[in-house]
Parts: structure tokens; C-alpha cells; sequence
């Protein structure tokens, strides 16, 4: 993890357009570390077998795939990386739906801010939009985010689970274990779709919409 780091520290000073573009470029790198993980499963220990970590995740065509032997050599920060790669991934799935729905022109009615006169159709699409928000209404999502975290869905809950299902729904066994694996793929994938959509918006300037309808995304 520390190598990861120490390469996107390298590539960071790439010079790129704008700040904007390293900020993206940031983020993308720093999510792919997320995918870290052996070769051969070891032996899980007391602090994995509740959540039987090491059977989640584990895919084709990768399969297990720890290439830096993570799960050998340091099993107990495994538990704690894992729990950080589905927090990303979860934070990530409810970014790119954010970023799909709001490019798709779909807004609250309303206000965002009465007293600055904005209303919620008038925030921009894509990372400017995220600008435009009052301090008082970022203070306001730092303070929830950390209520979030601290108190009720606290971070040191490792197993990522607070009791309240699927919609509602509790699974146990291999149902429990299938509903898992298609949590980590999609939050993988969907880390690469938002840090993908961010990069590709710091470098070209145009948003998510704009790309699909100018095309930008083609090689040629």
C-alpha cells in the first residue's frame, strides 16, 4: 500500500491541464489500490471467520489474487483493508448513480439554499457542480458523513454489516455469500466508473453528458 502511494506521489507531479485533472487522476489511482489482495488463501483468522472475508471477493478470472501476499504476511490488516475496499466501493456505487441521474437532467424540485436563491436544478452537472454547493450545506454533509461513521454505521464494524439487510431482507449461507460478491464486483466497478468519469472530466472539461453526446470517449 505504501508503494501504491509512493508511485501516485510520482505521477501526481505529471503535469496534466489543470488542477482538476491531478485531482482526478488522484482519486482514480488511489482506488485501483483497493484491489489489493494472494495467490493461495491462507488460513483466515478468528477476526475473518465471522465474515469469511477471504471467500468474498474471490472471482474469476483473478480469483484470489493477493500479489503482494498481503493475506500471509499481515492477515489482521487484511480485515482492515477489506473493510476500506467496500466502504469505497459503496460510497463509489452511490456516486456514479448520483453522477448517471443528475447528468440524466433528474433534480429535486426546489431549493438547495433559500437564501442564496439556489435551487437544485441549478447546480452544474459534474465536479463544478460540487463547487457551487454554500459552505454552510458542505459543513452540513461533513457533519452527517462523520455522525455516519462515528455513531450509527460506525467504521470499526469491519464486517460492513448493520443489521439491516437487503432492502430489509437478511440472507444467510452461499445466498449470503453470492450477495456479497456481486456487492464487492459492483463496488469495484463502480470505483473505476466514478474515478474514471472525474478523470476524463478534468481532462477534456466536458461532463459525463456532454462526452456521450460529443463522443469524447472514442480513441479516434
Amino acid at each position: 500500500l505504501d508503494l501504491s502511494f509512493g508511485v501516485l506521489g510520482r505521477l501526481i507531479s505529471v503535469p496534466l491541464k489543470n488542477t482538476m485533472s491531478r485531482l482526478a487522476l488522484a482519486l482514480c489511482l488511489a482506488s485501483a489500490a483497493a484491489f489489493v489482495g494472494p495467490s493461495a488463501a491462507p488460513k483466515a483468522t478468528s477476526a475473518l471467520k465471522a465474515v469469511e472475508e477471504f471467500e468474498v471477493g474471490v472471482q474469476p478470472p483473478a480469483g484470489f489474487f493477493d500479489p503482494l501476499n498481503y493475506c500471509e504476511d499481515q492477515p489482521e490488516s487484511f480485515a482492515r483493508r477489506r473493510a476500506v475496499e467496500r466502504k469505497h466501493g459503496r460510497i463509489s456505487m452511490v456516486a456514479i448513480t448520483g453522477v448517471l441521474v443528475h447528468n440524466a437532467q433528474i433534480e429535486f424540485p426546489g431549493y438547495l439554499s433559500k437564501s442564496a436563491d439556489l435551487k437544485f436544478s441549478d447546480v452544474p452537472d459534474g465536479l463544478n457542480g460540487f463547487f457551487s454547493i454554500p459552505g454552510a450545506g458542505i459543513a452540513q454533509i461533513l457533519l452527517f458523513c462523520g455522525l455516519v461513521e462515528l455513531a450509527w454505521w460506525p467504521a470499526n464494524n469491519y464486517s460492513g454489516d448493520y443489521g439491516v439487510g437487503f432492502f430489509g431482507t437478511s440472507y444467510e449461507g452461499e445466498e449470503k455469500t453470492k450477495k456479497l460478491n456481486a456487492e464487492m464486483a459492483n463496488g469495484r466497478l463502480a470505483m473505476l466508473g466514478i474515478a474514471g468519469a472525474m478523470f476524463a472530466e478534468g481532462q477534456t472539461g466536458e461532463t459525463l453528458a456532454q462526452q456521450f453526446e460529443n463522443l469524447s470517449f472514442l480513441p479516434f
